[in-house]
């Protein structure tokens, strides 16, 4: 007497919200914010001029500038300050930073798990956060640092995504 065993097909098509549950299982809960960090923020004081801010932002490649008064996080100015409060306003460059910063902006403990970054990020539609430790600026978390470190971390995971999260392909591609 034979037995005749039918298989099931068990393979997995990978899905974003598939993908970021697996991300969040591994390194997102362990990393910190800090550590994904790639350079030193740009720090001015609030008295700087707007001219002087907007030169140090073209330098660092439109990089957000943290605005402290000695030691102390009092202001932001970021990419989307500068469209939506300066440009095409007539704004007198002269002014002081101060005027025109986003005041007491949202930052983090440095030692933050990288997840819980990225959920302050996403739920206050934050592109940088500024990372503290002992009161002091040691760091700017940006959304570029998240890209990179997740597709450098990931590769397989990013690789394999479909086209589209909900397509669905319907024969495997490749050997």
């Amino acid at each position: 007497m034979t037995e005749t065993i039918e298989k099931q097909d068990t393979r997995e098509t990978k899905s974003v919200g598939r993908t970021s549950a697996g991300l969040s299982r591994l390194e997102l809960q362990t990393a910190s914010a800090r550590s994904v960090c790639r350079e030193m923020p740009a720090i001015v004081a609030p008295d700087r001029s707007l001219a002087d801010a907007l030169s140090l932002m073209r330098e660092r490649r439109g990089d957000a500038l943290l605005i402290c008064d000695g030691d102390r996080l009092v202001g932001i100015l970021t990419e989307r300050d500068v469209l939506q409060r300066i440009l095409g306003r007539g704004v007198d460059t002269s002014s002081p930073v101060s005027e025109l910063m986003t005041r007491e902006p949202r930052a983090l403990p440095a030692e933050t798990p990288l997840i819980e970054a990225m959920q302050a990020m996403e739920s206050g539609g934050y592109r940088n956060l500024p990372l503290t430790e002992d009161g002091h600026v040691v760091g700017l978390l940006r959304q570029h640092d998240l890209l990179d470190y997740i597709a450098e971390a990931f590769p397989q995971e990013i690789l394999n995504l479909p086209p589209r999260p909900h397509q669905l392909m319907e024969e495997p591609e490749g050997a």
